[in-house]
């Protein structure tokens, strides 16, 4: 067995049929003639592919630089394959999915599930998505590029899915706070103030924008809508799901929680603080079970609710919620309904809802759009209807009461939906000191 293991024909024929189930997955056939390198290397051996290798004969001492630049090669090509067409790292950084992602949680993201894309930039730093380390300068070259392309996954991206994809407001960032969305600051404090101070920008393709994580909570064709904090798609209450939390207020008889038991029910110490005037706390994350543990605490006097309630005089709707229109008086908790766009399907425009469609038809889809004298105008022609060219999703953080999301920045268009967290292979607590800053029982949790 084990010499017909090592036959050479035998290990080419697997070789080949390996490549051969990739390149029909890549739909590339310009890539069979990589067979050619397959059977010289297993069969007739007249080339020598990884030139930098050396062979050695019996007896002759190693060179350690060199088996070190083969080991480096070597990690450096599979680990590129990986990241491209099955798994990618990812590390939660911020607390909008409190409550099932933490803060510090390390990320395996498989692509498969919803189909891998081809690399649209492939010149670029080995092991970088868009910024080089320390210098924070681009990492990618323009020399090679591609159009979008997705190849064939187990399925397409359904309700309730957790999803990672690149930040739809990620084509231009602030150099001195890039983190921050550069279309809130210009709605803010206008553009010239905000590039004057948060400046210089950068502009990011569509694949190398910063990638988020939510929950999907709505699809493409759906109407979703928010009333006093729950949602609710196509007329249905959103399923019970264990790890969604919002922002209560906590009363107290005039004393604080032991933080210890605030602890044991995992509820982040970041996100409240103690108000002996209140007494209580002003805001305190929780989700359905934390609520209904702390209503059993001797000294909690009231849970309630901080719903937010429209108010015209604080133009929230019109700078911070999507559609940005103060056609559309809606808030975090109680919002909609709003159509999710569906590839192929029309919609009729008009001035009103144009705030709704806006971002996709001139930046996600590549029209140019206009409005002169009251008429709409795309690519110079008058137009009453648009029909989309990709499925967008809504998308909600688990913590609905600390995360920006569809909210703030809209629908999440197809072609920026990277994966679906798998493992949560390492997690760390920022809050702790080594090594009990380690949380043990999440390493190697499926998601």
């Amino acid at each position: 067995m084990k010499e017909f293991l090592h036959n050479k024909w035998f290990r080419f024929g697997c070789w080949s049929f390996l490549y051969l189930a990739w390149v029909i997955w890549l739909g590339n056939y310009w890539w069979l003639l990589g067979l050619i390198v397959i059977f010289d290397q297993h069969i007739t051996r007249k080339v020598k592919w990884l030139f930098w290798k050396k062979t050695y004969q019996d007896g002759e001492k190693r060179n350690v630089w060199l088996d070190w630049l083969d080991s480096l090669i070597f990690a450096v090509v599979v680990v590129t394959f990986v990241n491209i067409f099955f798994i990618q790292a990812y590390k939660i950084p911020t607390s909008s999915m409190e409550g099932t992602l933490l803060t510090g949680d390390h990320l395996f993201v498989g692509k498969v599930a919803y189909g891998p894309k081809i690399a649209e930039r492939p010149l670029s730093f080995p092991f970088v998505h868009n910024a080089m380390p320390f210098t924070g300068g681009q990492s990618w070259s323009d020399l090679i590029r591609r159009d979008y392309r997705r190849l064939a996954g187990f399925g397409a991206v359904e309700r309730d899915d957790i999803v990672v994809f690149g930040f739809p407001h990620g084509d231009t960032v602030l150099s001195q706070d890039p983190s921050a969305d550069y279309y809130t600051f210009v709605r803010h404090y206008g553009k010239e103030f905000t590039e004057r101070n948060y400046g210089p920008l950068r502009i990011r393709p569509r694949d190398k924008k910063d990638n988020y994580v939510k929950r999907c909570v709505a699809v493409a064709g759906d109407t979703l809508e928010i009333r006093s904090a729950q949602v609710y798609v196509n007329g249905r209450q959103q399923a019970p799901i264990a790890g969604v939390q919002n922002s209560y207020t906590v009363k107290t008889n005039g004393s604080a929680i032991n933080a210890k038991l605030l602890e044991k029910l995992d509820i982040n110490p970041e996100e409240y603080w103690y108000n002996p005037s209140l007494p209580g706390y002003e805001t305190m994350p929780l989700n359905a079970q934390q609520v209904e543990a702390l209503a059993d605490f001797g000294n909690v006097v009231e849970i309630r609710l901080n719903e937010d309630l429209y108010d015209a005089s604080r133009r929230e709707s019109e700078l911070l919620i999507f559609p940005f229109s103060e056609n559309y008086p809606w808030t975090r908790d109680n919002y909609g309904p709003i159509w999710i766009p569906a590839k192929g399907d029309t919609v009729i425009l008009n001035l009103e809802n144009l705030p709704l469609y806006r971002r996709i038809i001139s930046v996600y889809e590549g029209n140019e759009l206009e409005v002169i004298e009251g008429q709409i105008l795309i690519n110079g022609e008058p137009s009453s209807q648009y029909v989309f060219a990709q499925d967008y999703y809504f998308m909600m953080g688990d913590n609905r009461h600390n995360s920006l999301d569809s909210r703030y920045w809209g629908f999440v268009p197809e072609d920026h939906i990277v994966g679906k967290p798998r493992i949560i292979w390492f997690s760390t607590d920022k809050h702790k000191s080594f090594p009990r800053n380690i949380r043990w029982k999440r390493m190697f949790k499926f998601v």
